[in-house]
C-alpha cells in the first residue's frame, strides 16, 4: 500500500527548470544549503545530473531528486528536496525509491543528510556510515 498523497505524479525531468527548482529548494528550506543566488551554478547542477526525478501534484512542482551515477556500481543523491507543505506524505520515500531503481538497485545510494534532515533517513531505510571524508570547495574565479 502506498503512502504517497494522491494525485502526485513522479517522473523523470532532465529539463527541469532553474526557477521551478530554486523554488522547491526554497520552499523545502534546502536553499539554505544551496547556492541559489548563482544561476549558473544551479544550471550546471541540473545540467549535469544523470538523473533529476519530480513530484508534482496538479502540475505544481512540490518534490526533486537530483542525483549522480555510473549506473554500474554507486549512484550519489545530491539533492532531494520535498516542499515543507508536502512532507510527511511519502514524497521523499518514493522519491529515494524511484532514484535508485532509475539507477539500478544493485549500484549503492549515498547521501550526505542535511543538519535537520539527519532523523529521517534511517526511518526510510537508510543506513548511517561514520566514514565519509570531504574537501571543501574553493571560491569561483572569474574566468571559470
Amino acid at each position: 500500500m502506498s503512502t504517497e498523497p494522491i494525485g502526485v505524479r513522479y517522473q523523470t525531468e532532465p529539463g527541469l527548470s532553474v526557477d521551478e527548482f530554486i523554488d522547491v529548494l526554497v520552499r523545502s528550506s534546502l536553499a539554505e544549503r544551496r547556492p541559489i543566488h548563482d544561476r549558473e551554478v544551479i544550471r550546471g547542477m541540473l545540467a549535469n545530473a544523470q538523473l533529476v526525478l519530480t513530484a508534482r501534484v496538479e502540475g505544481v512542482l512540490v518534490g526533486v531528486s537530483r542525483a549522480i551515477t555510473d549506473f554500474a556500481y554507486c549512484t550519489y543523491l545530491s539533492d532531494l528536496a520535498v516542499d515543507e507543505a508536502f512532507q510527511r506524505r511519502g514524497i521523499g520515500r518514493e522519491l529515494i525509491r524511484q532514484t535508485h531503481e532509475a539507477a539500478g538497485l544493485y549500484t549503492m545510494l549515498v547521501l550526505l543528510a542535511a543538519p535537520k534532515a539527519e532523523s529521517y533517513y534511517p526511518h526510510v531505510g537508510l543506513t548511517k556510515r561514520d566514514s565519509c571524508w570531504t574537501i571543501p570547495r574553493q571560491p569561483r574565479s572569474d574566468n571559470t
